[in-house]
């Protein structure tokens, strides 16, 4: 079956990881990349051999292109969808899926009224330390889920990113950069969420470029730098979350735990893909590592761009989905409106998961 032809729109950072691993997908063939910063795309063109270099307007009016991958800035995440999706395009995004849930329903509105895919990242959930977990969890090693935590402490990243402004601008924050990795993780695991209680703040507010060109300049602080609260979930688990830019010492509090009523569970960190999952049972002191569910790499971004266009392909719906996206969204915006309001915020989303796939393992009980 013939690849799907597809163009990736942003050649930042991130960009590198998706050329490198879809180089050789069966379903993805990357034919065309476009940049704001055109010198950025040829590079990028040159380093893994893409045919063409756009513009934006021109990959968007090229009939052979099928599939948008949206590599953008978040704040132009929806737009860019949006934009892809009227010109008769599938389309992939970076997280988040927006930064406002009127842009996720413009997009889920579009898809929709378009009949065509929209995904969206993190499909780190895909790989093989979310996937053993839930296999576990399924197979009731650690019975009913009854609570949860999830921990992201850390410095901001201006003492790495030498363009770090948007991490801080509205939109950005910690929450919106690294709470998709956790709550779709949490998601995953545990079903939809439906209601968030949270305090949020700016807790270190002078902030300065750490590094590049720019090293030294002062950087505008317009989002919340710590959150902290619990989300209630459907199923009736409840889970303590924290994520903060303002720990520079950093922290030893685990990524994510699971507890059950017969044991629980211990993940690896949700930015990547493999990782231990390390269970301890009921009534004993030992922690066991189970054995993963398949194996798989610690960085396979673009997994969720294949998973999408194989169901595309098969006539089914994909994992790493702009719906999921849209749910994760909304807790994360709900952490700074129940801040702001002093009031929990009852989720007006949902979300169905899709099944274990096939050829997750069963584990040891």
């Amino acid at each position: 079956m013939a690849r799907m032809r597809t163009g990736i729109i942003g050649c930042g950072n991130i960009s590198g990881i998706y050329f490198q691993n879809l180089k050789n997908s069966d379903w993805v063939e990357v034919v065309a990349c476009a940049d704001l910063v055109v010198d950025r795309a040829k590079e990028r063109a040159q380093e893994y051999n893409i045919p063409h270099v756009f513009t934006v307007e021109e990959m968007l009016a090229h009939p052979d292109i099928e599939l948008i991958i949206n590599l953008t800035i978040p704040a132009s995440h929806a737009s860019v969808d949006v934009a892809a999706l009227e010109a008769g395009k599938h389309v992939y995004s970076e997280k988040p899926l927006a930064v406002t849930l009127e842009e996720g329903r413009l997009v889920l509105e579009t898809a929709g009224k378009k009949g065509l895919r929209a995904g969206c990242a993190p499909d780190t959930f895909l790989g093989s330390a979310i996937q053993t977990a839930r296999a576990a969890m399924e197979q009731g090693l650690i019975g009913r889920p009854v609570a949860a935590c999830a921990f992201n402490l850390g410095a901001g990243p201006e003492t790495w990113h030498h363009n770090p402004e948007f991490f801080y601008a509205a939109g950005g924050g910690p929450m919106m950069d690294m709470g998709p990795y956790y709550l779709t993780a949490l998601v995953e695991l545990l079903g939809p969420a439906s209601r968030v209680s949270a305090s949020a703040g700016i807790q270190i507010p002078d902030r300065f470029v750490g590094s590049g060109p720019n090293s030294g300049q002062a950087i505008p602080v317009q989002t919340p730098t710590h959150l902290a609260g619990t989300i209630d979930f459907e199923s009736g688990a409840i889970v303590s979350m924290i994520t903060s830019f303002d720990i520079p010492a950093g922290s030893e509090l685990p990524w994510i735990e699971i507890y059950g009523t017969s044991g629980t569970l211990s993940l690896s960190d949700p930015n990547f893909f493999n990782g231990d999952v390390r269970i301890r049972r009921h009534g004993s002191e030992a922690w066991e590592t189970l054995p993963p569910a398949f194996e798989c790499g610690r960085n396979e971004r673009g997994l969720g761009v294949n998973d999408m266009v194989q169901s595309i392909r098969e006539q089914r719906d994909h994992r790493a989905s702009a719906r999921l996206a849209y749910h994760v969204l909304e807790i994360m915006q709900s952490f700074q409106q129940s801040s702001l309001e002093a009031r929990h915020i009852v989720l007006q989303s949902t979300y169905r998961k899709e099944p274990l796939p096939s050829f997750t393992a069963q584990l040891k009980g």
